[in-house]
């Protein structure tokens, strides 16, 4: 496996793509040739074409944030304002996948990511809401059947937020923001749930900013996070292989393009884009 950056990062400089937002997450490929991405404090998701411009995909999208697609394609939200996860059904309404806990409301979804079987997963960190509006007294990482039973997988986190899988979907990573900068590493077994929480990737740093946030992996199990002053590349084992350095820090990022290979990043007020030499693992689809 490369151990520098020069053999994982084609370009020799980051593209800039798009500019003018407030705060851009949530990126996401459509195979139809299209970004998708979200401007968290505008409540918008946009839709860019590559070499266009940006156009509304929906707007009053409840402070939407991490986005993926289920099975057959449709759109799943973390809609974090509205403190639910929705689809976007086939005739262009929404549903809700989950808004409760046990009856009690969430906190605000975060970050989504699905697995080969239709498992959705997603982080419920509580750090903006306000002591009274809170019905769950802990920040959680749930899983979503594809039935819609809602479990609860990890309970003990500061702030999880970012979160991808491993190629062969046997570990599920989480990013663990604030204090503790970190990310660890869970065993996902057959029937979805998960075990083994162990410290994957320690990213304190003396850098002023910047923290554990989106997260992808590649399809040779590289993990691709945020982090103080860039996006960090570690390789399968843990081990900091670099930090990509973009004129903006990122917050998320996203494989696509036609073979896989392009890496959007959302960073701040633009999204930029780089080829890398080894293609991204994909979002399942029903086969």
């Amino acid at each position: 496996m490369s151990d520098s950056l020069s053999d994982i990062v084609a370009s020799s400089e980051p593209q800039q793509l798009a500019t003018g937002f407030v705060f851009t997450e949530g990126p996401l490929w459509h195979t139809d040739g299209y970004w998708l991405f979200v401007d968290i404090r505008r409540s918008l998701i946009h839709r860019l074409v590559p070499g266009g411009q940006p156009t509304n995909e929906r707007e009053d999208s409840g402070e939407s944030n991490g986005l993926t697609f289920d099975l057959d394609g449709n759109l799943i939200i973390c809609e974090g304002g509205n403190r639910r996860v929705t689809r976007r059904d086939p005739d262009g309404s929404f549903s809700v996948v989950a808004d409760r806990f046990e009856g009690k409301r969430l906190n605000r979804p975060n970050d989504v990511v699905g697995r080969s079987d239709g498992i959705l997963y997603f982080t419920d960190p509580g750090g903006r809401l306000e002591a009274p509006e809170r019905e769950l007294d802990f920040n959680g990482v749930y899983s979503v059947s594809p039935d819609g039973d809602v479990s609860l997988l990890i309970d003990d986190f500061e702030l999880p937020n970012g979160l991808a899988f491993s190629p062969d979907e046997s570990i599920i990573y989480v990013a663990n923001t604030r204090a503790a900068m970190e990310i660890r590493a869970f065993d996902v077994a057959a029937d979805g749930s998960v075990s083994g929480g162990r410290l994957f990737a320690d990213l304190s740093s003396d850098e002023p900013d910047g923290v554990p946030d989106g997260m992808k992996v590649d399809v040779e199990g590289r993990v691709y996070c945020t982090g103080p002053g860039g996006h960090w590349v570690f390789d399968a084992d843990g081990a900091h292989i670099g930090t990509i350095r973009l004129p903006e820090l990122p917050a998320n990022c996203a494989w696509g393009g036609p073979d896989n290979k392009t890496m959007l990043f959302t960073a701040r007020t633009s999204v930029y884009s780089l080829e890398m030499t080894t293609a991204g693992t994909p979002i399942p689809v029903r086969g």
